[in-house]
């Protein structure tokens, strides 16, 4: 996904007076220009930043009138991406999130109100999906190797033992206590299907605190949040949809505004095996990557929820999602036997 956006400065016109007779005319001209300057904004400047955290790029373009200001509210922005890492990383051994993955067998867990909530989304996304999206599928991920980037074709047998390791009823939370505990042995939480969306969300909060109104957000250019709208087009920000098997190609163009944008396809992780392709869109029922569709896009109020439900719409497929799409949410399905289309109508 890529995303495009021009910027325009005004000018004051300059002002020419030709003969003596216009002195008054230019002396009342002057005052009405002094007193357009004073009540106008200042004019908006552009300032862009990226920063490395949890396994992604995070790239932040922003307006405003103070450069100071700008860059104070990325930074700060950034600092709570970093500080997300440290919450939700399964490769870093410290994180809150590793903990549970150790422990949460033998004993529960008393988690952070931060992540107790967000593991309580996680399960009302687990059931709103019927099961679809599950975020304890840490160990099906692991034996079909895209913890590495790797990729492998498993046995049957081993996914059959992965399978019965995973399943998010099996994952018990108590909310008196904020505890979690695992119902089964290796249960393993993997929070690449949300962890974006949660620390894009997190950004713009931050964003808004500090009084900004125009900025872009975007995590490895698939989960994605417009703020406001650039100077250069009140329509919003100009966001192109690639298609699935070209970053060349185009299937949709779009102008966001108080919006994300999260797309999940088959082409962002995958290997080939006995001729056929397997992504790492995994189906958490079956123990098997979902197959049938090659991206989704989600437009939705939250990045969080755009991101989450990327997942389901992928793994059931058209029919479901039509009977599924959350009210205010637009869904671009591409699948492999049919050109892309909107559910329920293009935005």
């Amino acid at each position: 996904m890529l995303c495009d956006y021009k910027n325009s400065m005004r000018r004051v016109p300059e002002l020419r007076f030709a003969t003596e007779r216009g002195r008054l005319r230019k002396r009342a001209s002057l005052a009405l220009l002094l007193i357009s300057l004073a009540v106008r904004p200042a004019e908006l400047v552009r300032y862009e930043a990226s920063a490395q955290a949890m396994g992604s790029v995070y790239t932040i373009a922003a307006y405003g009138p103070d450069r100071g200001q700008l860059s104070a509210a990325v930074e700060a922005a950034f600092t709570e991406v970093r500080r997300i890492d440290q919450l939700l990383s399964n490769y870093r051994a410290t994180s809150e999130l590793s903990e549970v993955n150790r422990e949460a067998f033998q004993k529960p867990v008393k988690v952070s109100p931060e992540l107790f909530d967000l593991l309580e989304k996680c399960r009302r996304y687990s059931e709103l999906s019927e099961g679809a999206f599950d975020w304890t599928v840490g160990p099906l991920m692991k034996v079909w190797g895209f913890y590495r980037d790797s990729g492998r074709l498993p046995l049957p047998p081993e996914v059959g033992k992965a399978l019965a390791r995973t399943g998010y009823r099996r994952l018990h939370l108590n909310p008196e206590n904020r505890a979690v505990r695992f119902q089964v042995q290796g249960m393993e939480l993997d929070p690449g299907g949300i962890g974006k969306g949660y620390a894009v969300d997190r950004m713009v909060d931050l964003l808004r605190e500090a009084g900004l109104e125009t900025a872009f957000i975007t995590a490895a250019g698939s989960s994605i949040y417009a703020l406001g709208a650039p100077p250069s087009d009140p329509r919003g920000w100009y966001v192109r949809v690639r298609h699935p098997k070209s970053d060349a190609l185009t299937v949709a163009e779009l102008y966001l505004k108080d919006q994300s944008l999260s797309t999940s396809g088959a082409y962002e992780k995958f290997f080939v095996a006995d001729g056929k392709t397997y992504s790492h869109i995994m189906d958490p029922r079956t123990g098997y990557p979902a197959q049938g569709m090659l991206s989704v896009s989600v437009l939705a109020p939250k990045t969080l929820d755009s991101e989450a439900w990327t997942k389901p719409f992928f793994i059931h497929g058209a029919g479901w999602t039509r009977d599924h799409i959350p009210d205010g949410f637009r869904v671009l399905l591409c699948e492999e036997t049919q050109p892309c289309y909107w559910l329920p109508h293009p935005p």
